[in-house]
């Protein structure tokens, strides 16, 4: 059974930093792209950043770049996302998905599977 579960979210002052998990389980990381994406209330699910299976490239929305970091640990089946100097309009339910292969996007109609997401409220 797939599955994905994502942890970290929290309520973090503006410039403050949260890292996010998504743990994996029923299929294998490294064959799989992985994609963050977050939705703020009353928005559109929106792509953050991904990363390529085979090569581990990796993607972001212009409005986190230089401060977003994605990456991967395939021996403990786990993707991280590092948010820093994080901002008001951070906050969102954060959730990973997956899908099998090597093509990468920001079109969440694109993965297979998600998980439930994670509340970021960044806020003072």
């Amino acid at each position: 059974q797939v599955q994905l579960v994502e942890s970290g979210g929290g309520l973090v002052q503006p410039g403050g930093s949260l890292k996010l998990s998504c743990v994996v389980s029923g299929f294998t990381l490294a064959d799989h792209v992985i994609g963050w994406f977050r939705q703020a209330p009353g928005k559109e699910r929106e792509g953050v950043s991904f990363m390529r299976s085979r090569d581990g490239s990796s993607a972001y929305v212009d409005s986190v770049k230089g401060r977003f970091t994605i990456s991967r640990d395939n021996a403990k089946d786990t993707v991280y996302l590092q948010m820093n100097s994080l901002k008001p309009e951070d906050t969102g339910v954060y959730y990973c998905a997956a899908r099998w292969g090597a093509l990468a996007t920001f079109d969440r109609a694109w993965y297979d599977y998600w998980g439930q997401g994670t509340q970021v409220t960044v806020s003072s």
